[in-house]
């Protein structure tokens, strides 16, 4: 469940989400859950995860406690993460690192999308990391707020605009996404590399 984005533009990178938890059939908005926060801040990174809500008590100990194993600056530093972090995955939370029967690789079960000074990145479970050009959507309403970021990106020239009508159409038509909003932006640092197609 869940809905989060991500967007690079004008300076800025955004990543935002709904505040929507479910307990099996139980929907659950943030009027009766104390601080309802799928973004989590690791320095300057903010980190949004999507999927079993225990993913955010996760997250959140070990940012309180595993700190100096943390880094969610670059693509090789998230990577980097998720092969400190495994290991405590499995014997300090007990995550079950089996998804499928034929899986050549053990599962670390969380799923993420992470905004930072140097862009927008998404780490998955099998702690496959990307970094995204213009946008990217996570959780079960990814179809709708794709569709929307698609339309949007162009046109739009606030970042902050375009993740706020991306989460909206997500949470209108998915049920497993809901009202209100939460929004953080950071600036983009001016040693973020440029790539420079070169002709030959």
């Amino acid at each position: 469940m869940s809905i989060i984005v991500v967007v690079k533009k004008a300076g800025k990178a955004v990543i935002a989400s709904d505040t929507l938890y479910r307990f099996g059939n139980l929907e659950v908005s943030p009027t009766y859950i104390n601080q309802s926060n799928k973004i989590h801040q690791c320095g300057d990174s903010f980190v949004g995860v999507v999927g079993v809500s225990a993913h955010d008590g996760v997250l959140q100990h070990l940012i309180a406690n595993h700190k100096d194993k943390l880094s969610f600056s670059t693509k090789t530093d998230i990577f980097d993460t998720y092969l400190q972090i495994h290991p405590l995955l499995k014997e300090k939370y007990f995550i079950n690192t089996t998804e499928g029967d034929n899986d050549e690789y053990e599962s670390s079960q969380i799923d993420a999308l992470i905004a930072n000074p140097n862009g927008i990145f998404g780490m998955y479970s099998w702690r496959e990391v990307y970094e995204f050009e213009k946008f990217w959507a996570l959780g079960s309403g990814r179809d709708f707020a794709l569709g929307a970021l698609f339309t949007n990106y162009d046109s739009l020239d606030n970042p902050e605009e375009i993740a706020d009508i991306a989460i909206k159409a997500a949470c209108e038509f998915d049920d497993g996404c809901g009202l209100p909003i939460i929004i953080h932006s950071t600036s983009l640092s001016n040693k973020t590399p440029k790539k420079v197609n070169k002709k030959r």
